[in-house]
């Protein structure tokens, strides 16, 4: 692999650039975690980037996370039975309370486990 150097002040810095791959989607996990790379793992960022496999990784982050988002939000459903549908329709404010805490809860979980790592 050769690598192009562009002269700044007195420093070289090479051109890294992400080539067009059509891997799959990129969500809001996969951005997280490469700003928490950008910020937090620097080497590992660059690494990934030299070795064109930054795209790659931050696809099967998202997918990683979108598949476990719906996993813990199935079997939170499936053990409360306060977020059934006779549930939602008498009292409602109660049933989006326990959803957005648990939506909030399977998030957090995701973040500590599969983004910054």
């Amino acid at each position: 692999m050769k690598l192009n150097y562009t002269k700044v002040g007195d420093y070289l810095l090479p051109n890294l650039t992400i080539k067009n791959q059509n891997y799959g989607e990129i969500n809001k996990y996969g951005y997280l975690r490469l700003n928490y790379l950008k910020e937090h793992k620097k080497v590992l960022y660059t690494s990934l980037l030299m070795q064109d496999k930054l795209t790659n990784h931050l696809v099967s982050v998202s997918n990683e996370c979108e598949d476990r988002f719906k996993t813990l939000m199935d079997n939170y459903i499936k053990n409360d039975e306060k977020l059934s549908e006779k549930c939602k329709e008498t009292n409602g404010i109660e049933w989006i309370k326990l959803m957005n805490n648990y939506r909030n809860s399977a998030e957090e979980i995701i973040m500590s486990e599969l983004i910054y790592v």
